[in-house]
């Protein structure tokens, strides 16, 4: 009898403490999705501040004179031509981006001069060039709400301008996308840095970034975490769509000589108003849907977006959008390309195209030999301001142009002078990220 009532006690206690248990869990469990939702909350609560201050950046980076920027430019080139041929430049090429700073043997101790090489709609980029130099030591991603000191994650969230660097080669596994805040210049050169087979780079609602150097391939789908974007600051990020680099919503920015390839959306996709960008001297390969120039046929914010894609190379495995435009105004100059699928330049919503001195060489597939294509038109896309300007076509490659021709569309769309297609290859040779070496130009 007094071991059963013994055993009863014991029963009766472990079936109390659980029923007690349950309720706590159950009451844990409430508070952290209350926790949750509140952190949900406030965080998008600040990005729609952050949204109306970049919103406001954007627009007054869009500019309303062109023609000027051309200009400026063509001097620049022009300038460079001339102390080429008086063998100011031994290594001159003829790009004026690249002649601006890969001459320099000192070229290490005198990274921020970068700043100054960019042309274009994203030529006001000047990235962390006013800041100080971070190192990057660490290729680890831990922990994307309290990143380590040393990370590169840590390095691209922080208030301050900053120009980073690599200690050392590094393969570097984003378990979430990476934010990039404002003033912030990634310099990977004079080392073998890969961002690989995790999450990748995330420009949004910032201004004035410079993404050099980088090899970014085999970016995967990330989100549904929280993910810091300040040290003030981290927030629920819903799902991200593996882009290689994402702009969102920001304005000043250059994406010049990365290596990209093989990613689960896009390479370079530029959204949601995001103006004055510069991608140049870029290799892309083995892709899709390489670059996606604005958001929707719906989305009338994106009438400002400015862009200028220069001295890129189009490459091996290559299917369609290079880029896909909506709305703006995008200049596609000296770019090479040798391979694609489907189609080189599409778009929809009356973007301006103005395609000079590019180099195309259509695929032996009949039926794709078209640089262009028009999406869901229905006709209209003849009143689309579509001109190619001194491209070499090359293996039946051709260009079907639409619109009126010379006029204030195209002066929108212009950038920089557009050098002959036929030094196109020269131009192009250096794409990708490159191998520099300490007292050897690069």
């Amino acid at each position: 009898m007094v071991v059963f009532a013994r055993h009863f006690a014991l029963s009766l206690f472990v079936l109390v403490n659980i029923f007690f248990i349950s309720i706590n869990a159950g009451s844990s469990s409430v508070d952290e999705k209350i926790e949750l939702q509140s952190l949900i909350d406030n965080s998008t609560m600040v990005d729609r501040r952050r949204e109306e201050i970049a919103n406001e950046k954007n627009e007054n980076a869009f500019d309303e004179n062109p023609e000027r920027v051309a200009s400026m430019v063509d001097m620049t080139i022009r300038n460079n031509t001339e102390r080429r041929k008086l063998g100011f430049l031994s290594c001159g090429t003829g790009n004026p981006i690249d002649d601006c700073w890969r001459c320099d043997r000192n070229w290490q101790r005198n990274r921020k001069r970068l700043a100054d090489c960019a042309i274009g709609f994203g030529r006001n980029a000047i990235g962390g060039r006013d800041g100080r130099y971070y190192v990057v030591t660490d290729p680890n991603d831990d922990d994307p709400v309290h990143p380590r000191p040393g990370t590169l994650r840590h390095a691209v969230i922080q208030d301050q301008p900053l120009w980073i660097i690599f200690k050392r080669d590094m393969v570097i596994h984003l378990k979430q996308e990476l934010l990039m805040n404002s003033f912030k210049t990634i310099d990977a050169r004079g080392v073998n840095v890969h961002i690989a087979n995790g999450g990748c780079i995330t420009i949004q609602y910032v201004t004035n970034v410079i993404i050099h150097g980088l090899h970014i391939h085999d970016c995967k789908p990330t989100g549904n975490a929280m993910v810091r974007s300040s040290p003030s600051h981290y927030g629920w990020r819903t799902m991200a769509d593996g882009d290689a680099i994402s702009i969102f919503g920001s304005s000043h920015i250059w994406v010049d000589h990365n290596s990209l390839s093989n990613c689960a959306d896009g390479l370079v996709d530029a959204i949601m108003g995001s103006t004055a960008i510069t991608i140049s001297n870029n290799y892309f390969t083995h892709h899709n849907e390489v670059m996606l120039l604005g958001h929707s046929d719906t989305y009338d914010r994106d009438k400002i977006m400015q862009v200028t894609i220069a001295y890129n190379h189009f490459g091996e495995g290559l299917v369609q959008r290079m880029p896909r435009c909506r709305h703006g105004y995008f200049h596609v100059v000296n770019n090479d390309y040798t391979h694609w699928e489907m189609y080189a330049i599409g778009g929809s919503a009356d973007p301006t195209i103005n395609s000079q001195g590019n180099r195309y060489l259509a695929p032996v597939n009949p039926n794709a030999k078209e640089v262009t294509h028009r999406v869901l038109t229905a006709g209209r896309w003849r009143h689309w301001n579509w001109r190619s300007e001194g491209d070499l076509m090359l293996n039946g490659a051709f260009f079907t142009p639409s619109g009126t021709g010379a006029g204030a569309s195209y002066a929108r769309a212009s950038s920089l002078s557009a050098k002959p297609s036929s030094v196109v290859a020269s131009l192009t040779s250096g794409s990708g990220a490159l191998v520099c070496r300490r007292g050897r130009q690069c």
